[in-house]
């Protein structure tokens, strides 16, 4: 028999998995008589799960991740330069967070780069890690919005605090001065206690110029390659191909 009070006092206590459990064992008890270490057992276990499916709901949902992109999903057929090796290493328990290492994703478009980045940090996320993605022309623009309404001390404590920032279509045009000294700062704040992911057409070696400011440049990119894992991918775009499979 369930007790209604005893019911109403677990909801209260936002115990609502548990009293699920309880529910199935009284449904279930002639069927398989469960000892009482036993329902606690599978009680807090479901409790458990819930709040780990809760929290994860949430770190999604602040990521802002495009799409639903996962590393059970990820294609290594096409020939595009991916190390399934590399790629394995990194996803496993998502240890390159936890040793605060970057990533760089750089490709030409339609390469795959964004869905690599998507479920690499998605990954994160299930392990337990808080993650946040932009484009770096929407990261500018919320900077210099920030700067202009006075709350970018605030923006740049929040981009400092998130374990995985995940920046899309980087270098893609010329910083011009702000831009350079807001992703300084943010490089900075985030050197060996955070990590950041680029996904960027524009080849590394060519970053510096796209830069500007020499010794911001440096000093940007001293930050940034420092413990990187570079993943650079070649060929046609898997746009086109699928396009094409469709067709034929």
């Amino acid at each position: 028999m369930l007790y209604q009070p005893t019911i109403e006092k677990m909801i209260a206590l936002r115990l609502e998995a548990m009293v699920d459990a309880w529910k199935s064992f009284e449904q279930q008890q002639e069927e398989q008589p469960l000892s009482f270490e036993d329902k606690l057992s599978l009680m807090v276990d479901r409790l458990w799960d819930s709040r780990q499916n809760q929290a994860l709901k949430r770190r999604l949902r602040t990521a802002k991740l495009r799409g639903n992109a996962c590393v059970e999903d990820i294609d290594y057929r096409s020939a595009r330069g991916l190390n399934r090796n590399v790629i394995r290493a990194l996803a496993e328990d998502s240890g390159w967070v936890k040793r605060h290492e970057n990533i760089f994703l750089v490709g030409p478009t339609g390469i795959g780069k964004s869905f690599l980045a998507t479920a690499l940090t998605h990954k994160a996320c299930r392990d337990g890690y808080h993650v946040l993605y932009t484009r770096a022309a929407a990261l500018f623009r919320d900077l210099a919005m920030a700067r202009a309404d006075g709350s970018q001390r605030n923006l740049l404590a929040r981009l400092r605090r998130v374990d995985v920032l995940l920046i899309d279509d980087w270098a893609m045009a010329p910083l011009n001065e702000s831009e350079r000294r807001d992703f300084w700062e943010i490089c900075e704040e985030r050197y060996q206690t955070r990590s950041t992911l680029l996904t960027s057409q524009v080849p590394v070696a060519q970053w510096h110029q796209q830069i500007g400011d020499p010794t911001l440049a440096d000093s940007i990119l001293d930050r940034l390659v420092h413990n990187a894992h570079r993943i650079e991918l070649h060929g046609e775009s898997m746009r086109k191909s699928k396009t094409e499979d469709r067709e034929t």
